[in-house]
This record gives structure tokens, C-alpha cells and sequence, in this order.
């Protein structure tokens, strides 16, 4: 290809898309004319909204609203952008939007604000039904004869030039069927008034003007630009735009105190989740706090709400629990001196002097269970006694403790927590726990409208109490998302445990499968078939669940080689016989940090992109995302690699090894939460599931 050919290209396709736009705007201009009811600024604006009728878009005009006597919805238009409801306003004086308030000429309009909504609640309540999201429903207040691009909450407020360029830059929400299917619900729900119609076709050559000199008021440059902005675009991911409709439902439900969404894998509670956020952004004036555990998932997740609806992305905070703790504490002047090496050498001084020669080697010689007990049974649950912890239940922690055992553990936290404060620091635990004192001790008005929680059951009894906290039980306060079997951290609680009840509708469970095939889903529910477990309501539930499924089109690639360099040879073949662009919807996964390293390493000099999780924002980028089972939970990929993935699990499946000897209950504990992470990493796939193992 000649230097230049690309520029040269893209010249010629902006002159053959400014010679289109203006043959269109002339047209539009002479099926204006034919409202005879509308001022001559009107016209220019649906002479821009028909320009739209060229390129796939559908213009309702003038609908009766059902339910109102008299009352009417200017223009509802549907096109690949979502569904937009159009007021258009014809006013002498400029429009002023400041701090949620409408105003022109020094007269307060909120008024007309206030239609514009009920009239767009309508809308999204008459897509619901297609299971079309209300993130795709957007309103818009049109300005004739003004300029203007602003903001007054959820309403988008545009002038007679930006209207146009505007609506034409709008990300791809709807395929062309969709336009069509929408586009005629709507025509139903919405009856026009009789003669209200205008025909949208576009006119005869003959009847066309001649001249090509576009209006004075018509921005030709903007609409081309925009025109080429859109063809270079890729389309929105579909999930952004259209859910199922009980979906829907749980996105626009009006809870009456804290309510709970929860399901298996791939049923698509995020997307709930994310949905619910920009709902709630949109019908309310406060701040919207949406929280997980992982420190990578806040920065995809709000890389995805940017897009799917970027004009209310700012009044959601998303945050890690830790972070969003740490800089409330800040904020309200209490000292926090983390520091995670110190507490971890404060521990194994711990554990040298009361812990190794105690009974608890008797259970488990290995520190790292006790230091688990520690940090999800007693901080994670904020015991203070020993009494409270000679009485608890251990929640998902298979070793069975007599009082003797509690005590040495007792013994070994305290002394552990002497040995912290000697050194002046702090630990994970002790942040929660700062922040759980501090929201009970100042209860004024609540800091946010509402709370979000994603992967729940990997939070501490202590986070979810600090959250609960910010809300109490106000109606659609507190949502929280997860499910139990998807748990990839010791220990455990029931939401009664946190003073949360969730009552009767209130508790919802999600049970279709929109990600994985049969073939995915089947291998994954393998891994933890004979693992039952017990769900934040306090249910036993059996690892093998029956689901729905929609999807049908993955398949899984098992690869043995013998040696380590002959299955990572396989594994570079396979990745770099991925087609064009896939390396943008591709993760290798391993279940540990030296693993990590290890691929990085592997990838790098095969010269293949390398995006670590820990740094991945939900952005496109060209390179093969890598991380550990833990910083996947919450995504997903088109094609997933798990490079030995057997490695760490046992070999037998019984629990009596073959000398006889049976399996420890903390070794049973242990090997549960690798198939539970093993299975969460699988369940990240929707197209191609690759699983390497080393043997013969």
C-alpha cells in the first residue's frame, strides 16, 4: 500500500458522505415543510431527525400518550443509537441548566423537565417487555434556533446544530431488525393523532432541489464527521443494551428494604448489577456507591457504565471495599498506618512463639490455616471475646475445633495482635473494622442513595456489616449480588449473621445461562459436582445445579503433553492460531502468582501482548489478558486458557489416601476452594475453553 492510500481513502468517503448528507438534508428540508402546525424552527430540527430516517432510523411524531387524556410525546425516535424521546422546544430565550434546575430568560422551566421524564418512564416501560434495558432509552430537550450541549440530569439538551452530529455519534446499540421490532412496538403503544403522520420516504429525483447549498443553520461538517466517527466504531456488546425481560424487571423494581440477586455462573448477575446502578443514577440526586472485593473489577465495571450510559457514569462510585474504606477513614481523620509486610512478620513471630509448639499442629502444622482462622473467623467476624469464639460457627471450615483448640487459637491471635500493635500498624481487618466503628458512630444522612455489592461471598462478615451500615433499610438501599458456590476465599456468614434480612420477594435467583455452552458448562460443573455448599441464606445446595441455557456454540480443547515446554509449545500454537483481533477476548489464567510469572515470561518472548488483569481497565487493547483465577471473577472471555490447570489438585479423588491414611479436614477444606476457584476460572469462557495438563 502507497504512503498516504489510508488518508486518501478516507478523503474520498468524507466527499461521497457530504454529497449523501446533502442530498438528504434538502429532501428532509421539503418533508418538514409539510407540518404546517410546527414553527419554521421546528422544521429545521425534524429536517435533521429525518436526515436520520436515511440511515436506518425510525421518526414517530406527535404520539398520543395511553393512560393521559391530552397529553402527547413530541417525537419518539428509534435507531442504532437506543430509543430516544425528543421534546422540541421553540423558546426566545436560551435555555439554562445549573444545579439540576431549568430555567430560560430567568423563568424556571423544571416543569417541562419533569414531562420529558414521565413521558421517557413511559417509553421504558413499554420496551421492557422486549427486554430492552433503560439505559437505551435516553431523553432529549431540543433547542430551535439555540446551541447548546448540556446536561440536566439524565436529560440531554441540545440546540438545532448539535442535534444532529449528536445523535449520529451514538455507539451501535441496535441492530436493524431491532430498529424495526422497536420502532413498530412503540408505533402501538404510541398511537398517533389522526393526520399527524409524515411520510419519510424520501422524495423523487424530480421533486429534489437543485441547489446543494446546505441551510445556514444545518452543521454539514459536524454530521459528516460524525458519520465517519460511526462507521469506524465497533457495535456495543449486546448485554449493554437488551437483557432478558425478567431482567429488566429486577432492574427497575422498586425494593422495599435490602434485596438480594443471586444465581450460578454466566446468569448474568453483574449485568444486573450494572444495569441497576444506572437506573437508580438516573432517578435519583444522590451518589450511587457500587463495591467489590477485587481491586481490577471497580475499573472494568466502570469502564462498562461509562459506556453504556455516559451521562449519569459520574454518579457512581465504583471502588474496591478496601480502598473505598481507607479513604473514608481518611476523610473523616482517623489514622490508618496499613502495612501488610509488618502485620505478616508480626504473625510469624506469632506463630514461632505460641502457635508452633501449641495443639494446633495436631490439625495443621501449616501457619497459613490459622492465620485464615485469624483473618475470616475472628476479625472477619469482629469477635472480641473468647467466649464469642468459643461459640460460633465456622462457616465453611471443614476442621472441627474442641474448646481446647479455640483457645490455643485464641492465644495465637492475641498474641499476634500484641506483636501488630508494637508495631504500630494495621491490617486488611482492622481497616473494615475502623470504618464499621466510624459509619455507626455518625449516623446522619446517609452518604449514598444506594449501595451495590458484586461477588458478595467474598467479603467478611465485617465489610458487609460496613455497608449495610452506609444504607440501613431504606427501600432500594442496599443490593447484593453473588453467589455462594463462586467463592474463592476461606471461611463465610449468612446475611442474618450481618442483621440483613431479605424477605420474600426481596431474594431473587437468576437461572439462565447467557455465557457458557453445554460443553463448557458440563466440564466446570465437574470440578465440583460432589462439593455441597452452603449459600448466604443459609441453604445447602448441591455443586451441580440445573440451569438454562442459551448459548450453544463453545467447545473445550484438552491438551496433555509430557514435559512442561511441550505443553507450553501447544499452548503458544494455540494462542497464536487465533484469528485476527482475538487476542482482545482472550485470558490465560493460573491458579498462582509464581505461575503468572512464569507465562508472562513464556508470552513475552514469543512476542505475543501480554495485558495483566491487575492492570486491565475494560478497554480494547490487542494483547492476551493475563491473571489468576481471583482477578476473573466478574469477567469474561471469548477464549480462556488454564495452562496445568490440574496441577494443584490431588490426583485421587477419594478422601482415604492408598496407604490408608485419611485426608486431613483442613487438606479436604483446601482442595474444595481450589476446585471452587478452578471452577470460577472455567466459567469465565464462552467460545473456547483450553485446558493444558502435564502427564502421560
Amino acid at each position: 500500500m502507497a504512503a498516504g492510500g489510508s488518508a486518501s481513502r478516507r478523503a474520498q468517503e468524507a466527499r461521497r458522505q457530504e454529497r449523501l448528507l446533502r442530498e438528504q438534508w434538502q429532501v428532509a428540508r421539503q418533508l418538514a415543510r409539510q407540518w404546517g402546525a410546527a414553527s419554521e424552527g421546528e422544521r429545521r430540527v425534524a429536517a435533521q431527525l429525518l436526515v436520520l430516517t436515511a440511515r436506518g432510523w425510525r421518526l414517530l411524531v406527535d404520539r398520543r400518550w395511553p393512560g393521559t387524556r391530552t397529553s402527547n410525546a413530541d417525537m419518539l425516535l428509534v435507531g442504532p443509537g437506543g430509543v430516544f424521546v425528543v421534546d422540541v422546544k421553540n423558546w426566545r430565550s436560551p435555555p439554562e441548566a445549573a444545579d439540576g434546575k431549568l430555567c430560560a430568560g430567568g423563568e424556571p422551566r423544571d416543569d417541562q423537565a419533569a414531562k420529558l421524564l414521565a413521558v421517557t418512564k413511559a417509553v421504558e416501560g413499554a420496551v421492557a417487555s422486549l427486554g430492552m434495558s433503560p439505559v437505551a432509552v435516553q431523553p432529549l430537550m431540543v433547542f430551535a434556533g439555540q446551541r447548546i450541549d448540556a446536561g440536566l440530569g439524565r436529560i440531554r439538551l441540545l440546540g438545532e446544530q448539535e442535534t444532529g452530529p449528536a445523535l449520529l455519534s451514538q455507539r451501535h446499540r441496535l441492530r436493524p431488525e431491532s430498529v424495526r421490532a422497536i420502532a413498530d412496538h412503540l408505533e402501538r403503544v404510541f398511537p398517533d393523532y389522526e393526520g399527524a403522520a409524515v411520510t419519510q420516504q424520501a422524495l423523487p429525483a424530480s421533486e429534489r432541489p437543485q441547489h446543494d447549498s446546505p441551510d445556514g443553520l444545518f452543521d454539514l461538517q459536524g454530521l459528516r464527521d460524525a458519520v465517519l466517527e460511526e462507521g469506524m466504531r465497533a457495535p456495543i456488546e449486546q448485554w449493554m443494551t437488551f437483557l432478558h425481560p425478567d431482567q429488566v424487571a429486577l432492574v427497575r423494581r422498586n425494593w422495599s428494604g435490602p434485596a438480594r440477586v443471586s444465581g450460578p455462573a454466566g446468569t448474568g448477575k453483574t449485568v444486573v448489577a450494572l444495569h441497576r446502578a444506572a437506573y437508580l443514577a438516573r432517578r435519583t440526586t444522590g451518589r450511587i456507591l457500587y463495591v467489590t472485593f477485587a481491586n481490577n473489577l471497580p475499573r472494568v465495571q466502570s469502564t462498562f457504565l461509562k459506556t453504556m450510559a455516559p451521562t449519569v457514569a459520574d454518579r457512581v462510585n465504583f471502588r474496591s471495599l478496601h480502598s473505598w474504606a481507607q479513604e473514608f477513614l481518611q476523610e473523616r481523620g482517623v489514622p490508618v498506618r496499613l502495612h501488610g509486610d509488618k502485620a505478616e512478620t508480626a504473625f510469624s513471630l506469632a506463630w514461632k512463639h505460641v502457635g508452633r509448639e501449641s495443639r494446633l499442629v495436631e490439625i495443621d502444622p501449616a501457619p497459613a490455616y490459622w492465620r485464615e482462622e485469624i483473618d475470616y473467623v475472628i476479625k472477619g467476624r469482629g469477635l472480641t471475646t473468647f467466649e464469642e469464639y468459643a461459640t460460633v460457627t465456622r462457616r465453611r471450615r471443614k476442621a472441627s475445633l474442641r474448646r481446647a483448640h479455640r483457645q490455643s487459637v485464641w492465644e495465637l491471635y492475641e498474641a499476634y495482635e500484641s506483636l501488630r500493635g508494637e508495631r504500630g500498624v494495621h491490617d486488611f481487618n482492622d481497616v473494615l473494622s475502623l470504618a464499621l466503628t466510624e459509619a455507626t458512630r455518625h449516623r446522619g444522612r446517609p452518604l449514598y442513595e444506594a449501595v451495590i455489592v458484586d461477588e458478595v461471598q467474598d467479603l467478611t462478615l465485617v465489610g458487609v456489616r460496613l455497608l449495610h451500615a452506609l444504607v440501613g433499610d431504606v427501600p432500594n438501599g442496599l443490593l447484593l449480588v453473588g453467589d455462594g458456590q463462586q467463592a474463592v476465599y476461606p471461611g463465610g456468614f449468612r446475611l442474618s449473621d450481618a442483621g440483613i434480612d431479605i424477605r420474600g420477594d426481596r431474594g431473587q435467583v437468576l437461572r439462565t445461562n447467557y455465557r457458557n455452552s453445554k460443553q463448557i458448562l458440563d466440564t466446570a460443573l465437574t470440578v465440583v459436582a460432589d462439593d455441597v455448599f452452603e449459600d448466604l441464606d443459609g441453604l445447602t445446595t448441591p455443586g451441580r445445579r440445573d440451569v438454562d441455557l442459551t448459548y450453544h456454540d463453545g467447545h473445550v480443547a484438552r491438551v496433555t503433553r509430557p514435559t512442561v515446554d511441550a505443553h507450553d509449545k501447544e499452548l503458544l500454537d494455540a494462542v497464536r492460531a487465533l484469528p485476527d483481533g482475538a487476542r482482545a477476548d482472550t485470558a490465560v489464567l493460573c491458579p498462582s502468582m509464581r505461575a503468572i510469572g512464569h507465562y508472562q515470561r513464556l508470552l513475552t518472548q514469543a512476542a505475543i501482548p501480554v495485558c495483566l488483569l491487575e492492570h486491565y481497565d475494560g478497554h480494547a487493547v490487542d494483547a492476551v489478558k493475563l491473571g489468576t483465577y481471583r482477578r476473573a471473577k466478574g469477567l469474561e472471555f471469548k477464549n480462556v486458557f488454564l495452562p496445568q490447570h490440574d496441577a494443584a489438585l490431588p490426583r485421587e479423588a477419594p478422601a482415604d489416601a492408598a496407604d490408608g491414611t485419611k485426608k486431613s479436614e483442613t487438606a479436604q477444606e483446601r482442595e474444595q476452594l481450589l476446585r471452587s476457584q478452578l471452577f470460577v476460572a472455567m466459567t469465565r469462557a464462552r467460545d473456547l475453553l483450553w485446558l493444558g495438563s502435564i502427564g502421560r
